[in-house]
């Protein structure tokens, strides 16, 4: 977190001298309209960089949930059920119907899934 916020204030010190060029180059219009002008012009720069200095780490371990007394999706035992929930680029966290599988199928899922992933890579 110290080295992205490092690189935010690298950032924000690069910003002041293209907004002040900005500003210069509009400097015989109002002060409002350059400003909203320049801050325009940064946001369409720096929006990019943000995006970057703040992109979501992925792990290379899955984040699971496990609930007990559902039924596995695959083979339709009711048990303790675990499902995938973020896993590289893999992310079911908003998912309105979850589907759970029991300990022998999750590995088979975490598996389909994992190849998946590899390919898009």
């Amino acid at each position: 977190m110290l080295k992205k916020y490092f690189f935010y204030l690298v950032r924000w010190q690069l910003s002041t001298p293209i907004l002040a060029i900005v500003l210069m180059w509009l400097s015989d219009m109002s002060t409002l309209w350059a400003t909203v002008i320049a801050n325009l012009i940064g946001g369409l720069i720096f929006f990019w960089v943000d995006k970057f200095i703040f992109k979501k780490a992925y792990t290379k371990n899955p984040l699971w949930e496990i609930k007990d007394y559902v039924k596995c999706e695959d083979c339709g035992d009711v048990g303790r059920g675990y499902r995938i929930v973020e896993w590289l680029n893999y992310n079911r966290s908003d998912d309105k119907s979850p589907q759970y599988r029991c300990e022998q199928c999750k590995d088979k899922k975490m598996e389909e899934v994992s190849s998946k992933l590899k390919k898009k890579k």
